[in-house]
């Protein structure tokens, strides 16, 4: 633990060379301290291809504890895990796991080498059913795996997780399934999907599938987003990344507003068609 820390603040002294490392948890600006870090990285150009900004994002809250989320340029996001009695106490935790997760992420281990590759497999094997000869087979779930990882050969595993959380999206609400069954191999999906990132355009058409998926079996996407939710605050208290639950979430409240604006719409549209009516009599 003691040489993690080192090098976090190794890494911050020549990201930041203006701050002291070894206050580096403990200062309360630990959000301008966020900022910094990525308009340092913007600047020697070593951001994301969908730059942007630090976003945070403050649940609507009557009381404590308060609930914040940061999302950073590339899309990954953190929240407070500590229960917060104040916004500001809310945003700076949210900060401080998003700073650490930053710094971790540019630590040599979290880039992807040959070494790494080869050590993710054994590890995605021995938590499947899989089998290492899979490696070598795109059309497994383990060849995809290594598949894609061998694409992004020197990204940082945030890096990585941009174009992953496209896929298990896809996964989840079925997409890929349906692409099996057109005959469309594991690369093909792979090589089309990795021209896009995970915008508006795509949470609207997933957001649509949800809702064909509500005309087949009614109450479905409320069940989906129950356990979203749930997941969501299991993740977020214990300190993990939460685009994927993040995202799960506004793709069923996306497909919810749409049902809920057709039927609010198409009521408006026959208490019209009834005064009609009544006047033509």
């Amino acid at each position: 633990m003691d040489r993690t820390l080192e090098s976090l603040q190794h890494i911050m002294a020549q990201v930041l060379p203006h701050r002291d490392p070894a206050l580096l948890f403990k200062d309360l600006n630990v959000v301008a301290i966020l900022q910094e870090f990525w308009e340092s990285k913007q600047k020697q150009k070593a951001i994301f291809p969908s730059e942007g900004t630090v976003v945070y994002e403050l649940l609507s809250s009557l009381g404590p504890p308060f609930v914040s989320y940061v999302t950073l340029p590339g899309g990954s996001c953190f929240g407070n895990f500590q229960s917060c009695f104040s916004r500001a106490e809310a945003r700076r935790d949210a900060a401080k796991v998003a700073l650490i997760n930053s710094l971790f992420n540019e630590l040599p281990c979290r880039r992807i080498t040959k070494e790494f590759i080869m050590e993710s497999v054994r590890e995605a094997v021995s938590s499947t059913s899989g089998n290492l000869k899979d490696a070598d087979d795109p059309s497994t779930s383990i060849g995809a795996y290594h598949y894609m990882l061998e694409s992004n050969i020197g990204k940082t595993m945030l890096e990585f997780q941009e174009l992953m959380i496209i896929f298990q999206l896809l996964h989840w609400n079925g997409s890929l399934k349906a692409l099996r069954e057109t005959k469309c191999s594991r690369q093909e999906v792979i090589s089309y999907y990795s021209q896009y990132s995970l915008d508006e355009r795509m949470r609207s058409h997933m957001a649509l599938d949800w809702i064909m998926k509500e005309q087949e079996s009614p109450g479905i996407i409320s069940q989906e987003l129950q356990v979203a939710l749930r997941e969501l605050e299991e993740a977020r208290k214990a300190g993990r990344e939460l685009r994927f639950y993040k995202e799960k979430k506004e793709i069923l409240s996306l497909a919810l507003s749409q049902i809920y604006s057709n039927q609010a719409t198409s009521s408006s549209q026959d208490d019209q068609m009834s005064l009609a009516l009544r006047g033509y009599h």
